[in-house]
């Protein structure tokens, strides 16, 4: 996942992370993942006594195929899916009670490595490095210090312009972390404290009677901490003969993923590295050893284009700097490789249909 981003750094934007860059391999309608997270939302919808018809409505999947180990859908789909439980349910503890229901053994071998991890602090290491496998809406981060750990956590782009729906990823995403670490470590385990990056809603909420922990509102950042002590507990599910193969496994799968996808998650690696003067498509052809005209047509074949893939890493770097920084729109313009601050502005407000200060205010 992306480091913390420092204010005043306005060369980040060249030097992504190696787990920031296998975020960027899988696009956003590109159809990488099982069901588990659609499985577990579809669940917790259908007990409120809402119908499949709404629930799945403009999601583009069937009841059968979420039931299927077959289906692969897109973070997209889920955002959808995600969209309509915020528009149906009246309950303010769905997003909670969705990631609850998550554990650990609904991410196959993924899952399963981190129960096998020799200690916690690997299996959260793992995690980390692994990430993309779980058809992450979020990226997420881990700091262990002064005794205590912290899960930090950004919802994608693509949320981050809905206030409601980066509430409800947020809150989903904290309580899956949660249900992760109950996993490991037993049903005792309870953070010690939930910031929240926005201001409290009468739309949503963290059950905090449940949690037994403080929550507060317009932090910094999105965070779950814990006392540390937790992570020198037995990890009584370890098993050393095990996690090897089922590393070997999740290696594969990464590589599969990124066989399948490749080649737009290529192009975004090859911008990113300088995306203030992003390259031709006919340099990254070239460096891709490819001829152009192929490069244009398997980008139509799934549904993409340069110029998009150009504007959708501005659109997240724009996002993350103005969200986790204390940049200007002047410095973000420059680093974005914007001639002038209105220029960007128009971008942006085409991009995202809202304006930076919009962002940074809120």
């Amino acid at each position: 996942m992306p480091s913390i981003k420092q204010p005043g750094d306005v060369r980040l934007a060249r030097r992504p992370t190696r787990n920031g860059a296998k975020e960027m391999l899988i696009g956003l309608q590109e159809a990488a993942y099982g069901a588990q997270k659609l499985s577990a939302l579809f669940q917790v919808l259908s007990q409120q006594g809402l119908s499949a018809d709404e629930i799945l409505r403009d999601v583009g999947i069937s009841v059968d195929q979420i039931l299927s180990p077959a289906t692969r859908l897109s973070r997209g789909q889920l955002l959808a899916a995600c969209r309509n439980a915020i528009a149906l349910s009246e309950d303010r503890h769905t997003p909670f009670q969705v990631g609850a229901s998550i554990h650990l053994s609904a991410y196959g071998m993924y899952g399963f490595a981190i129960l096998c991890c020799p200690d916690f602090r690997k299996a959260i290491d793992f995690a980390l490095r692994y990430h993309v496998l779980a058809a992450p809406l979020t990226t997420v981060e881990f700091h262990e210090q002064d005794g205590l750990g912290t899960w930090s956590i950004e919802p994608l782009t693509q949320a981050v312009t809905d206030p409601d729906l980066y509430r409800f990823i947020t809150e989903m995403q904290i309580s899956i972390q949660i249900s992760m670490m109950r996993d490991r470590m037993g049903p005792a385990f309870t953070p010690r404290e939930i910031k929240l990056s926005y201001p409290k809603s009468s739309r949503s909420a963290l059950p905090t009677e449940e949690l037994d922990c403080d929550v507060s509102f317009s932090a910094q950042r999105n965070q779950m901490i814990f006392d540390a002590s937790w992570l020198d507990g037995p990890p009584l599910l370890s098993n050393r003969v095990t996690y090897p193969k089922l590393l070997e496994i999740c290696d594969d799968l990464l590589a599969e993923l990124e066989l399948k996808f490749g080649l737009a998650g290529k192009i975004r690696l090859l911008l990113v590295q300088d995306i203030a003067n992003p390259p031709t498509i006919s340099a990254i052809a070239s460096s891709l050893g490819i001829h152009e005209r192929s490069l244009r047509r398997q980008l139509h074949e799934q549904g993409l284009s340069f110029r998009g893939l150009i504007d959708e890493l501005r659109t997240i770097l724009a996002l993350r700097y103005l969200r986790t920084t204390a940049l200007s729109s002047e410095d973000i313009a420059a680093a974005l490789g914007f001639s002038d601050t209105a220029n960007f502005r128009r971008a942006f407000h085409r991009w995202t249909g809202t304006s930076p200060s919009k962002i940074k205010t809120e």
